[in-house]
């Protein structure tokens, strides 16, 4: 799905390749994990913050029902 919204976007395979080469380069494979952990921290503050209610409240309910 992600890839897709990319493509629609104009950047095609190799370009994609040239970005990742580019953020390997700036910083490192060590660093991409905490990058990506601070951005998966951050999409879920997001939708914490749009929804009003924090996401463990919500599968403790999928859990009750």
């Amino acid at each position: 799905m992600v890839l897709n919204s990319i493509f629609l976007v104009g950047l095609g395979a190799w370009e994609i390749v040239a970005i990742i080469a580019v953020v390997l380069l700036l910083f490192g494979g060590k660093k991409i994990p905490e990058l990506m952990r601070g951005l998966g921290r951050g999409v879920k503050e997001f939708k914490e913050g749009k929804d009003g209610e924090p996401l463990a409240n919500k599968d403790a309910e999928r859990r009750d029902a």
